[in-house]
């Protein structure tokens, strides 16, 4: 079956578009860093819906009805045959009155959280020109915080949702571990992969999870929202040490932005708490990733030696070389480490910077991207061990060399509780807008 034309081969619509630009404006330039696939829309939803009128840019990873998954990478894309069913993620916003507008780039295999790709280019930052866009859901942020699209519908496995929401000043929820069925979602790693979505508010977002995350048939508020039913404690804990590994400017913007939570006319208490080295987690962490990687998709780059840019073949690479002992060592580690998270958002929520600063420029050295890289994913890793809903909101600035460049402030609360987490936030962010 031949796939639809797109961003290879353009649309009928589109191509009619172009050349009547003498008696229309001119359309914009279909950005091929952005969309692998783009349609106006791809696929119709639903006429009528909460989510009606809204149009959703789908990473790269997630199966669409007559279309190939591309997984960032033009080799995998041509081996790939069209997809027969559409992942059940995209249906449901379908179904909620979403338009799918495209299929937007990802970092490879999404084995990336800095947003470049060798062979199809950078997606914009939306909110920093001249800055990385963050990944691996790039194309989706991208695409949200452009304007081409008011929905991105992405993964998360280390913060591929929360970091580009944080460089890109979007609003990004990784949901629960599991919540979300991911049939028709190409994987990274499954004991953390989860699915989530960007948006440029709160009150989007807000749409989207009552709509996805609720339970369908019922007439029951309790039973439609289940764990979200309630709100969550109004109650803060940030981890000191995330505060210690933060940039400067970032400590100072986050501290302040504290000073004005606790004074505000909705005063929350903000109690701090050790959770431990930040590398405990880390290399645990990578080390589970890094064999579940290589059990899917070790196979493929051997067959494909020249197929990877040079860091995603790099840490392809290195997670050839992890052994059934070192991963099954690592997941004894990882028990009691998600534990300790899971302990400390039981009656409280988990308030801290989402990434150590701002987004790197799109003309760093590698060593300095892969440096940014290491120290996000000692922040964002907790949250992916412990399963938990994790959410960055933009509420932060800070100086960069680009000019002022937003930072997220990231919530994290016990399983379950996306809908409530939203919830929360909002209030946050009026909280402290408000003040």
């Amino acid at each position: 079956m031949a796939e639809p034309a797109g961003a290879d081969s353009v649309p009928a619509d589109l191509l009619k578009a172009f050349t009547a630009a003498q008696v229309t404006p001119r359309a914009q330039a279909l950005d091929r860093s952005v969309w692998r696939t783009v349609g106006d829309p791809l696929w119709q939803g639903a006429w009528e819906g909460p989510l009606a009128g809204l149009t959703v840019a789908v990473k790269d990873l997630f199966a669409v009805k007559g279309y190939r998954i591309g997984a960032g990478n033009p080799a995998f894309l041509a081996g790939a045959r069209a997809e027969t069913t559409t992942a059940a993620a995209v249906t449901d916003l379908l179904r909620g009155g979403a338009s799918l507008r495209g299929i937007a780039r990802t970092d490879e295999f999404a084995y990336s959280i800095a947003g470049d790709n060798v062979h199809y280019g950078t997606p914009p930052n939306g909110a920093l020109p001249g800055a990385l866009p963050g990944g691996s859901s790039s194309g989706p942020a991208s695409a949200v915080a452009t304007g081409q699209a008011e929905i991105g519908l992405a993964t998360d496995t280390a913060g591929s949702v929360r970091v580009p929401a944080s460089y890109q000043g979007l609003w990004g929820l990784r949901t629960t571990h599991g919540l979300v069925p991911r049939q028709g979602l190409l994987p990274l790693a499954q004991s953390f992969d989860t699915i989530g979505w960007l948006t440029r508010d709160g009150q989007t977002l807000q749409r989207v999870v009552d709509w996805c995350l609720s339970y369908d048939g019922s007439e029951s508020t309790e039973n439609v929202y289940g764990e979200s039913d309630g709100d969550l404690p109004w109650r803060f804990v940030v981890p000191t040490e995330v505060l210690d590994a933060v940039e400067p400017e970032t400590r100072a913007a986050f501290g302040a932005f504290l000073a004005t939570l606790t004074s505000s006319t909705d005063a929350a208490p903000v109690d701090f708490a050790a959770i431990g080295d930040l590398d405990e987690f880390f290399v645990p962490f990578r080390t589970v990733q890094g064999a579940e990687a290589w059990r899917n998709y070790g196979e493929w780059v051997t067959a494909h030696p020249d197929a990877l840019g040079p860091a995603v073949a790099d840490r392809f690479r290195i997670a050839s070389t992890i052994s059934a002992g070192d991963e099954a060592s690592a997941r004894r580690a990882l028990e009691p480490l998600a534990e300790r998270i899971q302990t400390l958002v039981a009656d409280a929520v988990l308030l801290m910077p989402t990434v150590p600063g701002p987004a790197p420029m799109r003309t760093a050295g590698g060593e300095r991207v892969d440096a940014v890289r290491i120290a996000t994913l000692r922040m964002t890793a907790p949250a992916a061990i412990a399963g938990l809903p994790s959410l960055s909101t933009p509420l932060l600035t800070v100086r960069s060399h680009l000019g002022p460049a937003p930072v997220g402030v990231c919530v994290t609360s016990r399983s379950g509780t996306d809908i409530a987490l939203v919830r929360l936030a909002r209030r946050l962010a009026q909280a402290v807008e408000s003040w």
